[in-house]
């Protein structure tokens, strides 16, 4: 199944349940952990579109600190979770790999925001989503997946060292936990919803104005 027909059935299943149902990303780099958190937290069972990684992509593929990486997301995954009655997050899962960015223009069709998954160990793998989103004003809130043996930053560190913009949220998270996924999507929700609140009412001041 294309994300644009998973797009399409997300809008379908929203408007036949009369549920509030939003599109969340999760973003970060190779083996920073998006297929793991999406995995965590479905209440349903993940679609992935996981391949093994053969020796043609050890060139292009820096495994690094992931060595015990043996597949690798070459679409997309998909998961959903209930937030709240009558509130739904359907989750898509971006591939790492530049070579797979193509997918991230129709992905991020109708997102509400974003995930971005950061590894303390390869933090400059996180420049790329952060200027994507950033770039295309898409809301997002960086997740420090903490990783066994990985050094310990605070979250004013981490947002220093990626020169995030004003007020976009850094949270600790461990992926593999459900209740620690499901709260990154919480504050990834509010953090978004404030954000399109700020920049309707910006709009319709700046249309007053001009009245």
């Amino acid at each position: 199944m294309s994300s644009e027909n998973l797009h399409s059935t997300v809008e379908e299943e929203s408007v036949e349940s009369g549920a509030l149902a939003l599109k969340i990303l999760v973003a970060g780099g190779f083996g920073a952990g998006k297929t793991t958190l999406v995995g965590a937290v479905s209440e349903i069972r993940p679609l992935r579109t996981e391949e093994l990684l053969s020796e043609a992509g050890e060139s292009v593929d820096d495994t690094g600190p992931v060595a015990r990486k043996t597949t690798t997301t070459v679409a997309m995954d998909f998961g959903r979770i209930t937030i709240r009655s009558g509130l739904s997050l359907y989750l898509f899962g971006t591939p790492g790999q530049d070579r797979f960015w193509f997918l991230w223009d129709e992905l991020s069709q109708g997102a509400l925001g974003a995930v971005v998954l950061a590894d303390t160990r390869r933090l400059e793998d996180c420049f790329p989503a952060v200027d994507y989103f950033e770039h295309r004003r898409i809301p997002f809130v960086v997740a420090v997946n903490c990783f066994t043996g990985a050094r310990t930053y605070a979250e004013d560190d981490v947002s220093r060292a990626l020169d995030l913009d004003r007020g976009t949220p850094v949270v600790l998270c461990d992926a593999r936990d459900r209740d620690s996924g499901k709260e990154v999507l919480i504050r990834m929700v509010e953090y978004a919803g404030r954000m399109h609140t700020a920049r309707l009412l910006d709009s319709v001041g700046h249309g007053a104005e001009s009245a």
